[in-house]
């Protein structure tokens, strides 16, 4: 059995294994800057974030029979802000046609550009080596249930969530458009570069040129990876498409990897996230109501649990089985939040971005749940703790 749960202190070991896994900024590996995104988290879930800017929600997947934290993600309700922009390169077509030749073509350009409108963004996805291809779609599970604790608190998050998908990286963790593009004109590694982003992005705006770049003058390695993810993170990429994200020609300055976005209000887990009364435990195999899979979870003393299970929805009552209430800590009569996860949700693609899997956003992607670690087929979560007590 599999729980999410808000990340918590004694987490912190585990997470800093899992940063080590994978180059993802949202998740660095660095003890310090894990331990403040985990304090920011505790109280964005407690309702106590001193702004929408410091508001950000970082989960963790527990397998519960070894209590071992085995994966994470993460949500962030705002990541610009005037003064703090978010940056992109846009990507755009120029024709250019000679009457004397009567001939002509067509260039893709880049040019930097800035959002300061304050979108929200899904990022921080990482799965344990040893749990990708699971038949418990573990993936599928991590990424959405961002959505689901969106759904749940829409007026913490904006109307417009973006997802940047990492670009494809060598096997050393370098990326070949910041090496013929990026370090032309600041002067670091592609890692130092993404790592400083969590003190300053300032750098991007004053050394990066704010003219059309021609992507002709890369070379065809380089130019190939513009909007383009790697193999492994196709399947996340259309795991979210499916809930209704798409391209809206804006690319990480770094890796070239796509951004993607969605109109809260319609993207589909979203849209069908409610809260419900539970109901008495139901026997798991029940013949009066159809089942159907569900996202449940609950906000109680130990924060935000949550399982997928089969449930059974009667109008404002759900029931599900006694044991997946026990790993949420509710009781019948109390609150939970409802997402019925329908067939077009969790469809055969879903499944195979299990296998491929790590999942999205340089400022933290959900592709890096794509990058395979070299090592650790498992991450232990650190001193065991008994099921159930305050963590």
């Amino acid at each position: 059995m599999f729980v999410i749960r808000q990340a918590q202190p004694d987490d912190l070991p585990t997470l800093l294994k899992l940063a080590r896994m994978v180059h993802f900024i949202n998740l660095p590996a660095d003890r310090d800057i894990i331990a403040a995104k985990i304090a920011r988290s505790r109280l964005s879930f407690q309702g106590q974030a001193p702004s929408e800017r410091e508001r950000e929600f970082m989960f963790v997947l527990e397998h519960v029979e070894s209590e071992s934290v085995v994966g994470t993600c993460a949500v962030l309700s705002c990541i610009s802000w005037p003064g703090h922009p978010h940056t992109y390169l846009k990507v755009s077509r120029r024709e250019h046609f000679s009457r004397d030749l009567q001939s002509g073509s067509v260039h893709v350009t880049l040019q930097l550009g800035t959002d300061e409108t304050g979108p929200s963004e899904l990022g921080g996805l990482i799965l344990a080596p040893g749990y990708r291809g699971h038949p418990a779609r573990l993936g599928s599970l991590l990424s959405l249930i961002r959505l689901h604790y969106v759904g749940l608190h829409r007026e913490w998050f904006s109307e417009r969530i973006i997802a940047e998908m990492m670009g494809a990286l060598t096997p050393d963790s370098r990326n070949l458009l910041w090496e013929y593009l990026g370090r032309r004109f600041i002067n670091l590694q592609y890692s130092e570069a993404d790592r400083f982003c969590q003190h300053s992005k300032e750098f991007i705006t004053s050394l990066l040129p704010p003219g059309e770049i021609y992507a002709a003058l890369l070379p065809p390695e380089a130019r190939n990876l513009i909007g383009r993810v790697g193999e492994e993170t196709r399947p996340a990429l259309a795991m979210l498409e499916r809930q209704g994200f798409a391209s809206n020609e804006h690319v990480d300055p770094f890796d070239g990897g796509p951004y993607i976005g969605a109109q809260r209000d319609r993207i589909p887990i979203v849209a069908a996230t409610r809260r419900a009364t539970l109901a008495d435990p139901q026997d798991p195999h029940p013949e009066e109501l159809p089942r159907q899979e569900c996202f449940v979870s609950c906000d109680g003393d130990e924060g935000f649990r949550a399982v997928r299970c089969l449930a059974l929805i009667d109008g404002d009552n759900v029931a599900i089985p006694a044991e997946s209430a026990g790993l949420i800590g509710a009781q019948p009569g109390e609150a939970v939040g409802v997402t019925p996860l329908t067939v077009h949700q969790l469809t055969g693609a879903d499944r195979a971005a299990e296998r491929g899997a790590a999942a999205p956003s340089a400022a933290g992607s959900d592709g890096a749940m794509a990058r395979r670690a070299s090592s650790a087929k498992r991450v232990s979560g650190g001193p065991r703790r008994k099921r159930g007590a305050q963590r």
